[in-house]
C-alpha cells in the first residue's frame, strides 16, 4: 500500500525519514558491478535526494580506473570494499582461515590495495572464512591469526583499516566469526593496532541481540556499522529493529563513522 501525504503527493519512505531526521552518516553498500541501482537517501540539510558515498563489494577484474571515473563523475567518496572472498559461487566466503591458501590470501592483500588506493578508500573489509572440515582447530586458527597480521601491516603502510565481521550462521552456516566476542578476542591474538571491528547491526541482532550495549561497549574498536532490518533483511523499519532509537543512540555515544546501507 502507498504511504501519502496532504494532497495526494506521496509521503517519503521510513528510511528517508530516518536518514534525513536522524543520520546523516549514511552510506550505500552496492553490489559489484557499475550498473547498480542507486538508493537515493535523503539527508539531513539537503532539500532533494543526495548520494554521499558507496559501500561496495568489488569484482576486482581490472577495471578500475572505470570505476575510479565513475566515482570521480558522481562525486563519491569510497568508504569501504572488501577483500577477495575465493569463490562466492562455490560458497565461499572468505579464505584467511584456509590453511594452504596463503598466497592467495596475500596477492588479494595487495590486489586490495591497488583498488583501495585508486578509489582513495579507507577501509578494507576482511570476510574470514567459513571453517575449513578435516583440519585441527589449532592450525586454523594459527593461520587467520597469521594472515590477519599480514594485512593488517600491509594496509597500515598504505594508511588503510583493516576490518573484521562477525556474520550469522543462519544465513552462513559455518562461518568462523559468529559473534561480537569471537571478533574481539581474535583481536586480542593478532595484537595489532590496525585490525578493526565491522559491526553489522543485521547479522548481531540474530546471534545476539543487545545491540546498543554491545556498541557502546566496543565504540572504540568499531570503525564501520552496518544496517539492514530482520527478519528478511530489508529496510529498515520493515522490521524488528528500532532504528529510531538505534540511530539516536549512537548518535550520542559520539559514533562518527558511516553507517553502511545494505
Amino acid at each position: 500500500m502507498q504511504r501519502h501525504g496532504r494532497r495526494g503527493r506521496r509521503a517519503p519512505a521510513p528510511t528517508q525519514v530516518l536518514a534525513r531526521e536522524l543520520c546523516p552518516n549514511l552510506v550505500l553498500i552496492s553490489p559489484c558491478c557499475l550498473r547498480m541501482q542507486i538508493l537515493w537517501i535523503v539527508l539531513k540539510g539537503h532539500p532533494s535526494p543526495v548520494l554521499k558515498a558507496s559501500n561496495t563489494y568489488f569484482r576486482m577484474d581490472g577495471k578500475k580506473n572505470r570505476w575510479q571515473r565513475s566515482w570521480k563523475k558522481h562525486r563519491l567518496q569510497q568508504v569501504l570494499h572488501n577483500l577477495p572472498a575465493g569463490n562466492w559461487g562455490d560458497g565461499e566466503r572468505g579464505i584467511a582461515c584456509l590453511p594452504g591458501r596463503e598466497g592467495e590470501f596475500q596477492e588479494g592483500v595487495g590486489l586490495a590495495i591497488e583498488y583501495a588506493k585508486a578509489l582513495k578508500c579507507k577501509y578494507v573489509d576482511c570476510l574470514v572464512g567459513k571453517t575449513p572440515q578435516g583440519i585441527p582447530p589449532e592450525k586454523v586458527r594459527q593461520t587467520l591469526v597469521s594472515n590477519l597480521r599480514f594485512a593488517a601491516a600491509a594496509l597500515e603502510k598504505e594508511g588503510i583499516r583493516l576490518l573484521i565481521e562477525p556474520l550469522n550462521n543462519q544465513d552462513i552456516p559455518g562461518f568462523y566469526l559468529m559473534h561480537t566476542r569471537d571478533a574481539l578476542q581474535l583481536m586480542q591474538e593478532v595484537k595489532h593496532p590496525n585490525l578493526w571491528l565491522q559491526y553489522d547491526i543485521y547479522h548481531m541482532q540474530i546471534m545476539e541481540g543487545n545491540l546498543l550495549k554491545t556498541i557502546l561497549n566496543n565504540l572504540s574498536r568499531i570503525a564501520h556499522i552496518q544496517i539492514v532490518d530482520n527478519p528478511g533483511r530489508h529496510e529498515p523499519g520493515t522490521g524488528e529493529i528500532n532504528f529510531t532509537n538505534l540511530f539516536r543512540s549512537i548518535d550520542e555515544m559520539g559514533y562518527s563513522g558511516w553507517i553502511g546501507c545494505e
